[in-house]
């Protein structure tokens, strides 16, 4: 019997918000009042770790990069598509600064919310408050299996596991137009730009992947699930 347990390495979060659909009326007028929609261009910082927090944010649409740096190292924690929460941590009355950095990979569009107004909601509303808590929970257990596949997956493992994570997480299909430099797959699986740009050029040579500019295609699906699984 097989009782190896697989980890991800995924950076991606595959929760969606449906809090606000807890909402009465009332409630979701209140929201509109007190936030304002922001666009960001790709590249944009959104937020930087260490600033006040006076807002938690909704990422409306786009694709945002979460992370922390000390001026030269920089640690990717998690990506978020659309309908997502950002800075949930400055809900806390023991966080009054945001605790990471983030980025717009693509141009996105941000809703940033009054936190007196999100705290109220999280009083007075305990569905939406739940919902809320299964946002945080389901970050927590999706940082801890990265970081598991960061200590313990060797190099091919970890690069699979993004690109697989890409594919059904993002694009959810196995040829996709890819948004990121090489850079940004290094710092997403913890690995050098050199190191990846070798890597990708041997899963080519292999036929487990196309390709073409900026074209991604998976060929071999269940071959590089492989290899993400053994690592």
């Amino acid at each position: 019997m097989n009782n190896k347990t697989y980890f991800s390495g995924c950076s991606i979060s595959m929760h969606q918000c449906r809090c606000f659909d807890t909402l009465t009326e009332n409630e979701k007028k209140l929201v509109e009042k007190n936030s304002v929609s922001i666009s960001y261009k790709k590249g944009e910082v959104i937020c930087k770790r260490g600033s006040f927090a006076s807002h938690v944010m909704y990422l409306e649409s786009g694709l945002a990069k979460v992370y922390i740096e000390d001026g030269v190292n920089t640690l990717v924690l998690k990506i978020l598509p659309e309908k997502n929460l950002l800075g949930l941590a400055s809900v806390s009355d023991d966080f009054k600064t945001f605790e990471y950095s983030v980025m717009a990979y693509i141009d996105s569009e941000i809703l940033q919310i009054d936190i007196g107004t999100f705290k109220k909601l999280l009083v007075q509303n305990p569905v939406f408050a739940k919902e809320v808590i299964d946002i945080q929970n389901a970050n927590s257990v999706q940082i801890y299996g990265r970081f598991f596949c960061l200590t313990h997956k060797q190099s091919f493992g970890r690069l699979a596991d993004i690109l697989l994570c890409l594919s059904d997480r993002i694009f959810k299909k196995d040829e996709f137009e890819l948004p990121l430099s090489r850079k940004e797959l290094a710092e997403l699986s913890g690995l050098s730009s050199e190191t990846v740009i070798r890597m990708l050029k041997v899963f080519r040579q292999d036929s487990l992947i196309g390709i073409e500019g900026k074209m991604f295609k998976l060929l071999d699906r269940e071959k590089m699930k492989q290899i993400s699984e053994t690592g």
